[in-house]
């Protein structure tokens, strides 16, 4: 764990100007079995410190790669400089960065780090039982990885915090052939927040995840295209997260919303049916812990839930403390960043649409022709909403059942016309945590939400 060596800076702080230390490890740690061959192995750790001060409404910044007292007087010097610098070439006018709580975040407990040697022991127990129960591929693939941040942070309004956000997953990765030659893949991730030796113990409790991969895939490889254009479908919670995340979270962030963002005409309008309430959760949602649990940002700012959607209308963003002061609201610490070295940005914690009272059984059997799409492999979207996502699993639905897999496809529309068509929301939420979000920086997140039924735009042949 980082010792602390930057609470004894804090009479160096400028007095006439916000200021920000910190000090951060962040920790990476990966195997890659490829067909029973370890094709990656690796592990890595970066660490340094940084400041960053904010005068006469700008910021001056400074890190280096190196934790020490020395280090830490440095980058508080430069960016005190810096902030000057800046204050001299570009004229702002003057902004008070809002006040937030005053208070102490530490750690309930440490982080253990174990050998590289579980993790490639743990990937070979993966790789040896699909190699004997999943007959018929052409291509496997396991991943096992943990990354961790953690983070040492003092400021000059008063937050003393220490975090450490470690998780860890393994990934199963499943190809084989049509009948007529043509791959199809799927795979599935286990794990999530803690350590690989907290997560990982018995290889056999994730037997039964590869059983069902292996069945699905058999499925698919028997699959059918979808039939191109406007169709009623369900969405999966796990595609639910997907839209969450990238077609609307990102146009809700405070910076992009100021970069020209659909959602900078709509705050107070409507802009899903009345069954959609969708929430960027900081570390509790609906009764549980989130997967990726946030409790101070990287400005000092105690976290909290930020209501995005409610009943169908666009009722906040997510901000920094600078442009909560621009928006006139409330910071609820989205202000996060990478590396020491990266300045915090606005970032989603755990994006989730709200569940709703349908069943899912209901929501099928309430569909006499239509999809039921489970699981997107990757997605894109712009800030006017606009999206697509490709679709790696799912039915066709007939006659209020389901039939036949399908082939990979595409979904794709603009998320504020589409959540209008919503009528229907299952009453259990599904989660995903194993992705980073590649907003100017990687970020662990969290997403997720129930199924939905909604019209929307799918992709044939």
């Amino acid at each position: 764990m980082l010792t602390d060596i930057l609470s004894g800076e804090k009479g160096r702080f400028p007095a006439d100007a916000h200021t920000e230390l910190r000090g951060q490890l962040n920790r990476q740690r990966r195997v890659v079995l490829l067909s029973g061959n370890v094709v990656g192995n690796a592990r890595s750790d970066t660490s340094g410190v940084s400041a960053r001060v904010f005068r006469n409404g700008l910021y001056g910044f400074s890190s280096m790669a190196e934790y020490t007292q020395e280090a830490a007087r440095k980058v508080l010097d430069a960016a005190s400089e810096n902030a000057a610098f800046m204050a001299g070439h570009v004229q702002r006018p003057h902004q008070v960065l809002p006040a937030v709580e005053r208070g102490c975040y530490m750690p309930q407990t440490g982080i253990h780090d174990p050998a590289q040697s579980l993790y490639l022991d743990y990937a070979r127990a993966l790789d040896a039982y699909v190699t004997e129960h999943c007959p018929g591929l052409i291509s496997r693939t396991i991943v096992a990885t943990e990354d961790s941040m953690e983070k040492l942070l003092v400021t000059s309004d008063g937050m003393d915090a220490h975090t450490i956000l470690p998780r860890s997953y393994c990934y199963v990765i499943l190809t084989a052939e049509t009948p007529s030659g043509v791959p199809v893949e799927l795979f599935k991730a286990v794990g999530g927040e803690g350590t690989f030796d907290q997560n990982f113990r018995d290889p056999a409790a994730h037997y039964p995840v590869i059983d069902e991969l292996y069945e699905q895939l058999m499925r698919k490889r028997e699959g059918v295209y979808a039939d191109a254009g406007v169709r009623t479908v369900i969405l999966g919670g796990m595609m639910t997260g997907m839209l969450s995340h990238e077609a609307v979270g990102h146009t809700v962030e405070a910076d992009l919303v100021l970069g020209g963002s659909v959602a900078g005409h709509c705050l107070g309008r409507r802009v899903a049916s009345d069954k959609v309430t969708l929430t960027d959760f900081a570390n509790t949602a609906f009764g549980s812990r989130c997967p990726l649990p946030v409790f101070v940002d990287d400005e000092g700012t105690p976290a909290v839930d930020v209501p995005l959607i409610e009943n169908g209308i666009l009722t906040g963003y997510m901000n920094s403390r600078e442009s909560a002061e621009h928006f006139g609201m409330t910071p609820g610490g989205n202000a996060r960043a990478w590396m020491f070295s990266d300045e915090p940005l606005i970032r989603m914690r755990n994006t989730a649409v709200h569940p709703g009272t349908d069943t899912l059984e209901d929501m099928i059997a309430s569909i006499d022709d239509g999809y039921y799409l489970i699981d997107s492999g990757n997605g894109q979207a712009d800030t006017t909403g606009e999206f697509m996502f490709g679709v790696t699993m799912g039915y066709e639905i007939r006659h209020g059942k389901l039939g036949r897999a399908l082939l990979d496809t595409t979904i794709s529309g603009v998320a504020f016309d589409m959540l209008k068509t919503v009528d229907m929301v299952s009453d259990t939420v599904t989660w995903s945590s194993s992705g980073f979000c590649g907003k100017k920086q990687p970020m662990p997140v969290g997403m997720g939400g129930p199924a939905l039924r909604c019209k929307v735009m799918i992709g044939g042949r």
